[in-house]
């Protein structure tokens, strides 16, 4: 019953080895193998197929103050082709979902959000859609079927750039443009990505995605390497970016998950998001607890391992994902861990296969980000 996305066949042609996901069959990694991937693609450039992820418009005169019903950003005052990170919440607060929504000149919201949650996205914004219809408001959300291609990397400008008669260095991040590339027409480039690094995700019609990704690895410059999903969830873990259902969750605030900047200033004085009774309590008062990042040596610290204060008596925490960092050579991990040991340089202990392992708060991202911001004159 797994999905595919219209790339299956390329990634099989080119060796990539194939695992379920979030119900989709996708290349976990290819022949080169994930370590040797995650440092091409901090290096060079790599080639991620995220066509599984819910790709969706939203029309009409109402449309800002639809998505601003369901999310904690400020989409209003975005500029025009200008995105943002946001999370869908409920009424206790909890993220049902991360997102990037982005304001085009077009008429329309662009908006992304996780394969893993597209069912339980798609129904949350259609049950709102009839609502406001009911209300008189003009609103559409409509299902885009397109391709989505992540190129990631330090040499992404130079491989773009040789595709597109767009001037890349006037597209900062989180901004997006429609432009041909490579020929193809109707391409939106975004400048954004999952991994800490510059690079652009590429919305294509679905028809010509396989011919749009043999360019870009084909390109003259030679550095794209396709990548697979362990590189691209250890490259995130280095950038300290949160993995839906791992690190995020119904369950967590964006307080609580150290996503508070997501929450618009305009919003918190409107307080008409989603659980913004308990999400507003919860950044006034504090929460009980919080998602850090740690660093350790010896075994690697898992998703579900406990967190030990110094002494290795208390429990205070649980990690929810960590893997060896092959940039770092040490072992990098988050997890949510009771206010108090928040600090950084804080030491703690993981009781990793019954034994325990020593480790320290640390800031995140772990690896510096790279993301494409000019600096204002």
């Amino acid at each position: 019953d797994l999905k595919r996305t219209v790339l299956y066949d390329f990634h099989v042609n080119h060796g990539g080895k194939m695992v379920p996901f979030a119900g989709w069959e996708m290349p976990v990694q290819y022949k080169e193998g994930i370590s040797t991937s995650h440092l091409h693609v901090r290096s060079a450039a790599g080639l991620f197929d995220v066509s599984h992820m819910l790709q969706t418009r939203i029309h009409g005169k109402d449309r800002i103050s639809f998505i601003e019903s369901l999310i904690v950003g400020d989409i209003e005052s975005l500029k025009d082709n200008q995105g943002t990170l946001s999370v869908f919440t409920n009424e206790n607060g909890g993220i049902l979902d991360d997102l990037i929504v982005n304001k085009t000149d077009e008429g329309y919201l662009y908006v992304v959000s996780n394969a893993g949650c597209m069912d339980k996205d798609l129904q949350n914004m259609q049950k709102r859609e009839l609502e406001c219809k009911k209300k008189g408001m003009d609103v559409e959300v409509e299902v885009l079927c397109n391709g989505l291609l992540a190129l990631q990397g330090p040499a992404m400008v130079r491989v773009l750039q040789e595709g597109v008669d767009f001037d890349l260095s006037r597209l900062p991040f989180m901004t997006n443009k429609v432009m041909d590339v490579f020929g193809i027409p109707g391409c939106r480039v975004t400048r954004c990505g999952y991994t800490g690094e510059d690079g652009v995700e590429i919305s294509v019609d679905s028809d010509k995605t396989e011919s749009l990704a043999e360019a870009l690895i084909n390109s003259k410059q030679g550095e794209v390497h396709l990548t697979g999903l362990g590189a691209r969830d250890s490259l995130r873990l280095e950038a300290g970016l949160c993995l839906y259902g791992n690190d995020i969750d119904e369950n967590t605030s964006p307080v609580e998950a150290s996503l508070t900047w997501t929450i618009g200033k305009r919003r918190k004085e409107l307080a008409n998001f989603p659980g913004a009774s308990v999400i507003l309590n919860q950044i006034k008062n504090k929460p009980s607890r919080r998602r850090v990042g740690f660093l350790s040596q010896g075994p690697p610290v898992r998703g579900h391992t406990k967190i030990y204060d110094e002494s290795g008596s208390e429990v205070i925490g649980e990690v929810t994902s960590g893997c060896p960092s092959p940039s770092l050579k040490q072992n990098v991990s988050m997890g949510y861990v009771k206010l108090p040991y928040t600090k950084n340089g804080t030491k703690v202990k993981f009781e990793v296969r019954k034994k325990m392992v020593d480790g320290v708060v640390t800031k995140m991202p772990f690896v510096p980000s790279n993301y494409f911001i000019p600096k204002k004159n």
